[in-house]
């Protein structure tokens, strides 16, 4: 769980230094547009929000960063050391397993399907151990918090999130959303031009955008230990299976 830790906490840094900078600028405009050094350019308050609009990008990429991280920890964990074969996994990553190595979920024609099955066949014929595979993701743009719980129910467990930051991340934070709703609409919004940066981020502040930042990196902090806790506690194998 440590590597999951340390990313994420390096992912984070970034987006808060981003925000140290416009913290700054934010206490230069209240005396007056500044200016770039060397030129007599002055910032104005359209290009101070297009830099707003930033954190929404960057917020978005850490929680996805941090989702495909615990994701492709569960998977890494169950055939890292070449110690589990598939009828040790779990029901749920079992079927995770499935749906890969048969490709249940992709259109494949007749022969290709054959083929896929007949792999699959061999593999539990043979009892070998689990080699690299990964699990399904869905599409990317799509993370938030309902679709983190959803992934978590999938995979055979519930995340387990301190109530306070439960509360912080369901209440409406802006556009009858909560923080991770929030992030994504706007992402998806920019990264479809359906939205101007500078529309975006009109009405917010930088002590706004602080509190969205610290919302989702608390709500992702208790993400990263239920995942985490879901490895260490080998939940994605059998009950019977699991090291004492």
């Amino acid at each position: 769980m440590e590597e999951l830790s340390e990313a994420f906490a390096e992912r984070l840094g970034e987006v808060e230094e981003y925000l140290d900078f416009l913290k700054l600028l934010e206490v230069s405009m209240q005396a007056g547009p500044p200016k770039l050094s060397g030129t007599e350019h002055a910032i104005n308050v359209q290009q101070q929000k297009m830099l707003y609009a930033g954190v929404y990008l960057q917020l978005y990429n850490l929680v996805e960063s941090t989702m495909t991280r615990c994701i492709d920890f569960i998977a890494r964990s169950a055939f890292k050391d070449g110690t589990w074969r598939p009828n040790d996994l779990s029901q749920t990553l079992f079927r995770e397993w499935i749906r890969l190595t048969a490709r249940t979920h992709v259109e494949l024609t007749p022969e290709h399907r054959l083929n896929h099955a007949l792999a699959l066949c061999d593999v539990l014929v043979t009892a070998a151990p689990l080699t690299e595979f990964s699990i399904e993701k869905g599409g990317g743009g799509n993370w938030d918090d309902t679709e983190i719980e959803a992934m978590a129910t999938r995979l055979g467990f519930q995340l387990n999130v301190s109530q306070p930051i439960y509360s912080d991340v369901k209440r409406k934070f802006r556009d009858d959303l909560g923080p991770l709703g929030l992030v994504k609409k706007l992402r998806n919004k920019l990264a479809h031009g359906s939205i101007s940066f500078t529309e975006s981020a009109d009405t917010e502040t930088v002590a706004r955008l602080i509190d969205l930042k610290d919302k989702t990196a608390n709500y992702l902090r208790e993400v990263i230990l239920c995942f985490g806790g879901y490895v260490e506690r080998y939940e994605f194998l059998k009950p019977e299976r699991r090291p004492a």
